[in-house]
């Protein structure tokens, strides 16, 4: 066998044997979604509770050197996010000319979800006192929403929130939500005047997106 050959098959076997640090950065550099501390303990070959230090650690010394960037644990793992100090500079380079944003009742929409979870199309709907079906449809493909089951009563499908949501918006969990209570007595009263005859989304009929939704991307 030749060295070159012995020196590839070796390879995927070398990770336990890197410097534990610098190859958790490499791996951060590249993954699309939050890493959890099992899969990383797999591929490095150390133990869990080592890896969990060492991210803690990294993160710590982002902090006190004033990097541009943070390592952050969110939605069940940990990923690099650009630090909220320097959001000017990363707008105008990434986000400056797109037209990818949520519009306003598409964020309206997604709250109510995020809050009443898991919540039929229909209930969303009585909350914000208009039609959500369009608004709904896109937050589905952005990856927002999902489907969560049914709702035993009327058989509605019930939507939550994604963990892809939880690393949009930078949150471990649900309970990392903002207090809500000072805007709930609103919500329910609305929901309570307008939750009878609120129309549902038929999938063969033209769209039904009220004025506002039809904005959307």
């Amino acid at each position: 066998m030749s060295e070159e050959t012995a020196e590839l098959q070796a390879g995927p076997h070398g990770a336990a044997d890197l410097e534990l640090k610098p190859a958790l950065e490499a791996m951060l550099m590249v993954v699309d979604e939050p890493a959890t501390e099992e899969h990383l303990a797999r591929i490095l070959e150390r133990p869990k509770r080592r890896i969990g230090d060492a991210l803690r650690e990294l993160a710590d010394e982002y902090t006190v050197q004033g990097r541009g960037f943070e390592l952050r644990y969110v939605a069940g793992g940990w990923r690099f996010y650009t630090r909220a100090a320097y959001a000017p500079a990363v707008e105008r380079l990434v986000l400056e000319g797109q037209t990818a944003r949520l519009t306003q009742a598409a964020l309206e929409t997604l709250a109510v979800v995020a809050y009443r979870q898991p919540v039929s199309r229909s209930r969303v709907s009585a909350v914000r006192g208009v039609n959500c079906d369009g608004v709904m449809r896109t937050l589905l493909q952005r990856g927002l929403v999902e489907e969560a089951g049914a709702e035993p009563e009327t058989g509605a499908i019930l939507y939550r929130t994604t963990n892809y949501f939880l690393e949009r918006m930078g949150l471990r969990g649900l309970d990392e939500l903002p207090e809500l209570a000072p805007f709930l007595p609103e919500a329910e009263a609305i929901e309570a005047e307008t939750q009878e005859g609120v129309p549902s989304f038929d999938p063969d009929a033209p769209d039904s997106e009220d004025a506002d939704d039809k904005t959307e991307l």
